[in-house]
């Protein structure tokens, strides 16, 4: 395993990868492993971090390999596509992965995102619009959104 950290507009990114891909990214206010570097992937992962939130990317492609169900890597991969800059609701994502009636499932499956920002589950809102839980927090979530949205339509702020 390999780690590092990185500091971000949002706090701490904290980054642990194998030789297949990422395998967790935290986001934290201190750094939560130790500070290594030799690593493709995660010296590629900081790289594309950078340019995300200089604007300059809006699809992660550094190889992933996150721990987790089959239902669970069902979920994050129908999170992978929700287009930059927009948001979907649970039951939007339990239907685009054909699983209708497992909305609070995609919930639970979503909330156990272990490379969140990459696998975009801030995306993910609740059904009236309101945004919901995220492990890196609410106002980390609105930051995320609202970055997006500036990037697609720098005249609206």
């Amino acid at each position: 395993m390999y780690y590092t950290y990185m500091d971000s507009p949002i706090g701490i990114v904290n980054l642990t990868a194998n030789d297949q891909g990422v395998t967790r990214l935290h986001l934290n206010e201190e750094p939560t492993v130790p500070k290594e570097a030799g690593n493709t992937v995660l010296a590629q992962t900081m790289e594309q971090l950078k340019a995300y939130f200089a604007g300059e990317l809006q699809e992660f492609t550094v190889p992933l390999d996150p721990d987790g169900t089959e239902f669970q890597r069902q979920v994050w991969s129908g999170l992978q596509d929700i287009p930059y800059g927009h948001t979907w609701s649970y039951g939007e994502l339990a239907q685009h992965i054909g699983r209708p009636s497992a909305v609070r499932a995609v919930g639970l499956a979503n909330g156990r995102n272990p490379v969140s920002l990459i696998v975009p589950c801030h995306r993910v809102i609740g059904a009236d619009g309101s945004l919901t839980g995220y492990a890196g927090g609410i106002e980390r979530k609105k930051f995320l959104l609202d970055h997006e949205k500036h990037i697609l339509n720098p005249a609206l702020f």
